[in-house]
Parts: C-alpha cells; structure tokens; sequence
C-alpha cells in the first residue's frame, strides 16, 4: 500500500505543492483583486475645485505591478531577492503604479502613471522573481528549491498570512434558542463592509428584523417600508400557502396606524430616535433601507422588490421551522463555512489602505488649489501612506474588522513545523470561551481538515490545519454560476419532455 501511495503523492505535491492554496490565492488578488478595489473607488472627487471649471475630478484607471526592486541610497535601483531582504531586513515588495486621469468639465484629459506605494510580494508567487526557476537556479540566488513559498518577508522577517475560518455570507441559518424563539441569522456581505442580519420569531408569532444599528422592527412595518402598499400585497411577499394566512395576520396586526410608505419609515425613524422632524426621518430611514438592509442584494431604491422578496422568503421559513418542517441549521457543518485565505486578506487590507490614499489625495488637492493653483496629480500621492498602512498590518498581525493574529512569525523549528504553519487554519472564536460543539470533530471535515493535528489546551479544536491532500476552490464568477445553472435547468427540461 505504501508503494503504491508514495508515486501518487509525489505527482500530487509535485504539481500543487504545500503553499499552493496560498500562492493561487494571491496570484487571483494581483489579477483581479487590486484592480476590483481601484475600480469600486473609481475616482477622486474634491469638494474644491481649480478656479476657471465647473466639475473636476480625478479618475483612477488601470494598475500596474512591477518587479521586486530595492532602492539604494544614491537613488540607483536594482532588483530584490528574497535572501537579500532577509539579509538586510528589508521588505520584500513591488511598486504599483496606478493611471490617473484628470477630468475637466467632463473632459477627461492626459493619463498620467503615478506611483502610488508598493505591496508585499509573497514567495512562488506570479510576481516574486523565484516564479518559475529550476532547482539550480534557485541554489543560486541563495534559495531553498524544496521551500514551497507562500509567505511573505516584511523588514527581514518571514511572515505568513493564517487561512481563517468563517460562516457561509450571504444565506439565513436558522436555529432555536433556549427560550423557545427561533432565529435566523445572516451575514450580508459586499467588498468593504459586512452587515449582520437578525430575524427573530417570538412565541406569540411577530417576526422581528434587526439589522446594522437598526433595532427590532416588525416584519410588516418593514415590508411597508420597502413598497408593499396593502396588507394582501405583505400576504404574497410571505407566502401563497392558505395554511399561513393566521400566522401572517399576527404581524399584520402590529401595523395598527401605519398605512403608508411613509409611515412606516417614520417609524423606524423613531425607533432609531433620529430628530429633526419627519421628513429627515424618512429621509434617514430610507437612506438605511437601501444601503445596509441586505447590500449584497444591491445598494439603492430600485433593489427594493428583490429585498422583500428575501424578506418574505426568510419569514416563511421561520414559521415552517415552527411547524417542525423545516430542521435546524448546523453551524459547524462544512458546507456553511468559508475560508478566507491570503488574497482575500489581502483585498481587505489594500482596500482600507487604497482608500485612505484617495482621501488623502482629497486633502493635498484642495490645499493647493486654496492658493489658486491646479496641482499635478502625481504630486498629490504620498505613495509612503498606502506602504506603511499595509506594512503595519502585515509586521504586527492587527488586520481590518478588529482581528489580530492574522499574519504571524513563519515558524522554523524544523522543516514539518514550516509545512504546518504555512497549512493552518484559525476560527474567529475566542479561545476564552467553552465552544465546545465547535471544538469537536464535525463529519464534514473529513478530507478537508486533518483529524488529529490541533494544540492542547484552550486553543484545541479551534486552530486546525488543512488535510495533507486537500486541494482549495477560489471565488467563481457570477456570470458563470448562473450560466452553468440555466444550461442545467434547460437540460432538466429537455429530459422531462423526452420521458
């Protein structure tokens, strides 16, 4: 047995390697990843503009990853070698240039390249100079050939990105409290913020939903706000099954005075206590409604059908979960989980850091164009903030949304304690708290997390690594996704007529 798996996992390591979900994580942020950040930005809009025009702004166009390159004293640059920055503790990184393009009066004018920072280059990477050399010629530069890459060298020191656990975005799991309620709980997710979603159906039968700062509101008052104009439109958001129409009428109760759109978003308004009359607090309200109630649906007014559609979708599954049609979710089950590995960290990270550098350009604009002058786009960019920020992150650990010990020391005790470290997987519970279901063994992680490799004490069950042989998926377009489920649908279709 042990002859016949020794050519198989020789040919499986030889071909994707130990880092490997790592180093094609990366590679996806570097194509796509910084593009989709500088393009959700799209442009720098200053609230002062040069004297002489009507509309200004600066647009971002495309960006570009250079090689690895050090800079000497004297001004010369060469290129960088990952020994020579563990030698001379210096950061192993790339420069970016990005396009900038300023718009005058709607007119777009000559695209400038501006240098905008430089980012951390992983190892075995696309743009690490290591990528695609043989064994002898990695000897050469001064390179372990049997180092399989993934981490990064931040002033001279090896640090490596933790794969980190996470429930499933995007999708309502259910559950049962102790007291006797059922909730569904759901994590709306878009690139730059993630809004917890809390749907609550009380014992006497009221659903409430609570989302971002928004405090319980009942389900009905919502679906008013959101454009259902009568209460046989609210009926037909939940659902057309006769057997739920007494259920749907205890929370059609709660509307009591409520008729209107307006109404309704008075009424959240109220509840969030915002002042300054009634118009301010439809306003508010409304602004709420479109931008943080379900973002990953669409952010604006005409995304407000598909909202009560999910809406509704959500509140005829809680009242079958209390007719025992519909079981519990099970959280520790694989299949609601996700893994965010290095490139999607890394989106996070440059997303936050390319951000404040669009504010900043905001603020060195409008100062020069205070003493009546039109500043070069180049000579706003203080390419040293987008480094730093990013920089920092990476040397201390301390990453977007408050967590810590996301990038840590690559451990070097031996070679197997490196290929463990580079494989780890960390949950985002806390190790001060029992946790025990998530502590245990779930079924579904057979093939995918190794049974028996986690620490003792209070960190067991909860830092975990890869299994040896398990092989990583990343992020699918949309597009295809919906195409290959049509082309399904129409093959259903196609068998049902034949039969």
């Amino acid at each position: 047995m042990k002859d016949a798996l020794t050519p198989l996992a020789k040919a499986f390591f030889g071909e994707y390697g130990i880092a490997r979900h790592h180093i094609d994580s990366f590679n996806v942020f570097l194509e796509k990843g910084m593009q989709r950040v500088v393009r959700e930005v799209g442009a720098m809009e200053p609230l002062i503009i040069p004297p002489g025009f009507d509309s200004y702004r600066i647009l971002f166009g495309k960006l570009r990853i250079l090689h690895p390159v050090v800079r000497e004293a004297d001004g010369s640059s060469s290129l960088l070698y990952p020994m020579e920055a563990r030698i001379r503790n210096l950061t192993y990184s790339a420069p970016l240039q990005l396009e900038v393009i300023p718009e005058r009066d709607g007119s777009p004018g000559e695209a400038v390249w501006a240098d905008i920072g430089e980012i951390p280059i992983m190892l075995h990477s696309d743009k690490c100079l290591l990528h695609g050399l043989s064994r002898e010629e990695l000897v050469e530069v001064g390179e372990d050939p049997y180092d399989p890459g993934g981490y990064f060298i931040i002033s001279g020191t090896e640090r490596v990105l933790m794969s980190i656990e996470d429930l499933l975005p995007n999708l309502p799991l259910f559950e049962r409290r102790s007291s006797g309620d059922i909730v569904a709980r759901l994590f709306s997710e878009v690139p730059g913020f993630r809004i917890p979603h809390l749907f609550e159906r009380k014992s006497d039968g009221v659903i409430y939903v609570s989302w971002a700062r928004v405090p319980r509101i009942p389900l009905a008052v919502v679906l008013k706000a959101l454009g259902a104009k009568t209460d046989q439109e609210i009926v037909e958001r939940i659902s057309a099954e006769a057997r739920f129409v007494e259920d749907i009428m205890v929370n059609i109760e709660v509307l009591e005075d409520i008729e209107t759109q307006d109404d309704a978003l008075e009424y959240i308004g109220k509840k969030l206590k915002i002042g300054q009359g009634r118009e301010y607090r439809i306003e508010r309200s409304a602004y709420l409604m479109d931008n943080y109630l379900f973002p990953h649906v669409g952010l604006g007014p005409k995304f407000r059908p598909e909202k009560a559609q999910l809406l509704g979708y959500i509140a005829e599954r809680l009242m079958k979960f209390s007719k025992g049609e519909v079981v519990e979710d099970d959280k520790d089950y694989y299949g609601n989980k996700r893994i965010k590995l290095a490139g999607e960290l890394m989106e996070q990270l440059f997303r936050a850091a390319f951000k404040t550098l669009a504010n900043d350009m905001r603020y060195s604009f409008e100062r020069v164009v205070k003493r009546g002058r039109e500043p070069s786009p180049a000579t706003i960019i203080r390419s040293q903030l987008l480094t730093s920020r990013i920089e920092s992150a990476m040397a201390t650990g301390y990453w977007i949304g408050g967590r810590s010990g996301v990038a840590q020391h690559l451990q070097r005790l031996n070679f197997f304690d490196t290929l463990s470290h580079l494989r780890r997987v960390m949950s985002p519970l806390t190790t001060g708290q029992p946790h025990f279901e998530a502590r245990e063994l779930h079924p579904t992680q057979w093939g995918k997390l190794c049974v028996a490799e986690t620490p003792e004490g209070s960190s067991i069950g909860l830092r975990k690594n890869f299994a040896l042989f398990a092989k990583l998926s990343y992020e699918t377009p949309e597009e295809d996704v919906v195409e290959n489920l049509k082309k399904i649908a129409e093959e259903i279709k196609i068998d049902k007529y034949n039969a």
